[in-house]
């Protein structure tokens, strides 16, 4: 009797709240289908699996398993390698002398396009091999689906966050400035707006990558805030743009760290909060103005995930798991809308790879404010659901 084939999990990418989550639902549905010899956990992606560096993970007990899901960060370890067909080629090879029938991988739109070159190759080998990809992204950014497991978390943590820095800023007015993830999309940054209450809470401007900003702009647009409230709460992306289409980010510096994809960083630098909070200052002459960057926190903070992401994330590594040992099909899990508010909820469907392989998707025009520097209340009644709900706060004037 031949042997039983075998499964690979791995994780690639920004880690989230939530993406071990979508681990533990891809652990539990292999287990209760049965006929895989071994789960093998890729430690750090697709370079876990050319190196051969696998954890076996068969044996994991269920409270095991349940503190896993709910620990942020990659479990098994993450990857920035993007590989091309030459990588994939040698992942493919793993998988044959392995006798991995079945490879999931959780990730964004890289990943969704390295899963569909393995794919490929394994067709054009006569290869069995089933290949989903599960979605992840704190941006948001993915097609096909209506959001992605580990937005929702990040989204209340940035809602929160600018809740708590709003309210501070009340008590000691002030010009503040919040720098947020999101180097080509704006959902992140966005979602800064679900925790106002009022017309007078901030953030009182929020600028997206969607939407250039001149820096006179900017600076006029704080003036009013000011004028208005006496003070100014401002939300900005990582990968706000100028007119001329240039990062502002770049036009600081050229000179900093690019990550493997060739990026500029961002996140980890302070240099985009100190360079808006300098300019303001020295423009309007402003004496209290200050800058934070919220960094990596905003992916992994624990304790801090929203319930419905976290369930969904679940769900979603289940499913991948449905679709290639039940149903016998490549692709990647995506989610459909089936109501919002009170009966909001989803089902999950099956999309083909190259629908959701390399490119991205902005937040559309519907979402934005027709001044360019806020979101709509149709951007608020999509968000809101998925952060599982807000802490209300009080005010005394």
């Amino acid at each position: 009797m031949a042997a039983e084939p075998n499964a690979i999990v791995g994780q690639s990418g920004g880690p989230t709240c939530v993406i071990n989550q979508s681990l533990v639902g891809v652990i539990e549905a292999v287990r209760d289908m049965g006929g895989v010899g071994t789960l093998l956990g890729a430690v750090h992606g697709v370079r876990g699996v050319i190196d051969e560096k696998f954890i076996p993970l068969d044996s994991l007990d269920g409270g095991t398993l349940e503190r896993i899901a709910e620990t942020p960060s990659a479990a098994l370890g993450s990857t920035r390698d993007k590989p091309d067909a030459a990588y994939c080629e040698k992942i493919f090879r793993v998988c044959e002398k392995r006798n991995v029938r079945y490879f999931f991988y959780i990730g964004g739109n890289d990943s969704a396009d390295t899963a569909r070159i393995v794919n490929d190759l394994a067709k054009k080998a006569g290869y069995e091999l089933r290949v989903v990809h599960i979605p992840k992204t704190i941006d948001n950014d993915l097609r096909t689906t209506d959001h992605c497991p580990g937005y929702g978390s990040a989204a209340r943590f940035v809602a929160c966050a600018l809740m708590g820095d709003d309210r501070d800023n009340a008590s000691i007015p002030g010009v503040k400035i919040d720098v947020i993830m999101g180097r080509h999309a704006g959902w992140l940054t966005a979602a800064t707006a679900l925790g106002r209450q009022d017309e007078a809470d901030g953030p009182h401007l929020i600028y997206l990558p969607e939407r250039p900003v001149a820096e006179d702009q900017l600076v006029a647009d704080v003036d009013a805030v000011l004028k208005k409230h006496g003070r100014c709460v401002v939300a900005a992306s990582e990968g706000i743009t100028a007119p001329d289409g240039q990062a502002w980010a770049q036009k600081i510096t050229e000179t900093q760290e690019r990550d493997a994809h060739g990026n500029i960083q961002l996140s980890g630098s302070g240099a985009l909060g100190d360079y808006i909070a300098g300019l303001v200052k020295g423009k309007l002459k402003a004496k209290r103005v200050r800058a934070d960057t919220l960094g990596y926190m905003q992916r992994s903070f624990a304790g801090f995930a929203s319930a419905v992401d976290q369930k969904e994330a679940r769900l979603a590594g289940r499913m991948a798991v449905q679709y290639a040992m039940a149903d016998d099909v490549d692709g990647s899990v995506a989610f459909e809308r089936t109501g919002n508010g009170d009966k909001y909820g989803i089902r999950c469907f099956r999309t083909d790879l190259a629908n959701v392989a390399r490119e991205t998707k902005d937040l559309p025009d519907a979402f934005i404010a027709a001044n360019g520097h806020d979101v709509t209340k149709a951007f608020i009644e999509y968000a809101m659901p998925l952060t599982g709900g807000l802490p209300k706060i009080a005010k005394l004037f």
